[in-house]
């Protein structure tokens, strides 16, 4: 009998044994099958010639087509994945396009004899930053004056942001059934203080400054005082500049916006509730078409037959000038956009290492002579904010000039790493300041006692009991409440010494507050305004030079990952993204994941953050 149940452990183990061997065959065997089919797919691209090369005909009509958001850079995606995501038909992403891409093709094609008019098309523009959208309806005035080239715009509807752009052209035509919507600017946020408290979570939060609200919504149930006042005041900044922008380009008055409901409710009678008469009554477009209207217009008066329409990813690419290394003195560009965390971050982020590296590698290159720092940033980690300002420092003592040209945000931690530089360019637009300082902790002891949970035991030292899941010892609270007030006291220092200023003077302007660039111009926080462009020039008269080329400062990559970005960037299947995601209720689920995504990312090491949560605007 023993030897039968011997026999039978062994015949169950070999059976296993077997089982685990064909499992892992199997595994092995279907991941070799999917490598050698994307093997197969690249070569058979490869060998076929690739796509086609782009070749712009005379008598072009340049597509503006604006799909996206409007970013300084562009966030890093894996081409693997990407590639993946394509070839399976998962489009779940935010499409970007650069504004220096949007800005080069507008100066091209103003002295393209071969471009003979500008289409632009603007349906799935997403909310960019006004500075962004500033720089662009300039790009297109300087297109139209230098070029006497027709600029035009259809829209089924134009949101507040795709209608900016839209006023530059010299028509904009609407689809009878649409309509134009110009809201203004709001700040509105969601205030968790009683959903914690049901929650039984504990949240101690540690600051110095009247007006920094970043941690409000876990204090409060609605926005404070301060909070309002302060908002208001760079949001109604804001507003003014966009309606003296479109009023400009549209020629007409300012006061041609709707400020009160009364107003609106009035006109939107006055013509049956029809939106596309409502926005043609109040000169916000020239021309009601459909779609088949439209294409008989612009044929018959405009393009004429024989005219091709090129894209603008297709022009970008068929006049992108082919990389050349000379000995050409270089201002060397270095983007800082997004959230600063602690550590390394891929393109489209900010590490405290990896943009140091990327400032570093501008000091150590010989052909830059000079360097901008383009930032875009509500900011985060205090200490990566250090780190990034301590290269800027050593950028100063060789002997380089370093400029920072201020996108539609450098507030907080993004004003923190701009103090230090040369020159601070800003749009009036731009929000900055937020020169205020906190750190955040919550506790779960009542919320796991409410599962029965406990936690108890001894430690050598008050410092080692530390933790989430047992009540902050109110000594402790106020060992971070000191770090966090020098932390404050370091910020105001910097900012005084750097700007020329007393610290109380400092003092009196930060407390956490935000300023539009146009108001912080006049509180000595910036040194002038001007555009992306403005800086450059500014950076490169500072070095001397008068004949230079422009190069962007990227991560240096290994001959193996130029060659799998540049195959899987080549040969992706071509991928059409849907931006349009207003459902009820999962918009508010994706609302309340995106405000929260932050705050458990951040990750100062001694967490400390320089962050402008009001930076946000809808």
């Amino acid at each position: 009998m023993e030897n039968q149940l011997k026999k039978n452990k062994n015949w169950i183990k070999d059976l296993l044994k077997a089982c685990w061997g064909v499992i892992s065959f199997t595994r092995t065997a279907t991941l070799n099958i999917l490598f050698l089919i994307i093997a197969t797919f690249i070569l058979i691209a490869i060998l076929a010639g690739g796509e086609p090369t782009v070749i712009v005909e005379n008598n072009s009509v340049l597509k503006l087509n604006l799909s996206g958001e409007i970013v300084e850079e562009k966030t890093f995606v894996d081409p693997y994945s990407e590639f993946m995501s394509g070839a399976l038909g998962d489009t779940d992403s935010s499409p970007e396009i650069l504004l220096t891409d949007i800005l080069t093709i507008l100066k091209t094609a103003a002295t393209d004899s071969r471009i003979k008019a500008l289409l632009i098309d603007v349906k799935n523009l997403q909310g960019s930053g006004l500075s962004k959208l500033q720089e662009v309806g300039q790009a297109l005035d300087r297109f139209k004056q230098t070029s006497n080239k027709p600029v035009l715009v259809y829209g089924d509807y134009f949101s507040q942001s795709q209608y900016y752009i839209a006023a530059h052209a010299d028509e904009v035509i609407l689809h009878p059934m649409g309509g134009v919507s110009i809201d203004g600017f709001g700040r509105y946020r969601m205030y968790l203080k009683s959903a914690l408290e049901k929650l039984k979570v504990n949240t101690h939060i540690f600051r110095v400054g009247t007006y920094k609200s970043a941690v409000e919504p876990f204090l409060r149930d609605d926005m404070s005082e301060p909070a309002k006042i302060a908002n208001q005041q760079w949001l109604g900044d804001l507003w003014s500049d966009y309606k003296a922008d479109v009023s400009k380009a549209r020629n007409f008055e300012s006061t041609n916006f709707d400020e009160q409901l009364d107003d609106l409710l009035a006109k939107l009678k006055d013509v049956n509730g029809n939106f596309a008469q409502f926005a043609l009554n109040n000169s916000w477009v020239d021309k009601l078409m459909t779609h088949q209207e439209f294409d008989l217009y612009i044929d018959e008066q405009w393009l004429g037959q024989k005219a091709k329409t090129i894209s603008l990813n297709d022009y970008l690419a068929a006049t992108k000038q082919p990389f050349l290394e000379n000995n050409k003195d270089k201002v060397g560009i270095v983007v800082a956009k997004g959230t600063i965390y602690n550590g390394s971050k891929s393109s489209g982020e900010i590490g405290g290492d990896s943009t140091a590296k990327l400032l570093k590698q501008a000091r150590e290159d010989e052909q830059v002579k000079a360097i901008v720092l383009r930032v875009d940033s509500p900011g985060g980690s205090a200490f990566a904010s250090e780190v990034i300002r301590n290269e800027i420092e050593a950028i100063r003592l060789a002997g380089k000039p370093i400029v920072v040209s201020m996108s539609s945000m450098a507030a907080s931690g993004g004003y923190w790493i701009s103090a230090s530089t040369d020159e601070i360019w800003a749009s009036p637009t731009t929000i900055t300041g937020s020169i205020g300082i906190f750190g955040m902790l919550t506790t779960f002891e009542d919320s796991l006692a409410e599962f029965g949970i406990k936690t108890d035991g001894v430690a050598t030292t008050e410092m080692a009991g530390f933790s989430v899941t047992r009540a902050l010892n109110p000594v402790m609270g106020e060992v971070i409440q000191t770090s966090v007030e020098h932390g404050y006291d370091q910020f105001i220092s910097l900012v005084a010494k750097e700007r020329n200023m007393s610290k109380a003077d400092v003092d009196s302007i930060a407390q956490g507050r935000v300023w539009s660039g146009k108001k912080a111009l006049e509180l000595g926080l910036v040194d002038k305004l001007g555009s992306y462009q403005d800086a450059i020039d500014s950076a490169a008269e500072r070095a001397g030079l008068t004949d230079f080329k422009t190069t962007v400062i990227k991560k240096k990559l290994s001959s193996y990952e130029i060659l799998m970005n540049d195959l899987f960037a080549a040969y992706a299947p071509k991928i059409t993204v849907s931006t349009n995601n207003n459902n009820g209720m999962l918009s508010v689920l994706n609302r309340i994941m995106a405000e929260t995504k932050t705050w458990t990312q951040l990750n100062d090491p001694v967490g400390m953050y320089l962050y402008c949560y009001e930076c946000d605007v809808n």
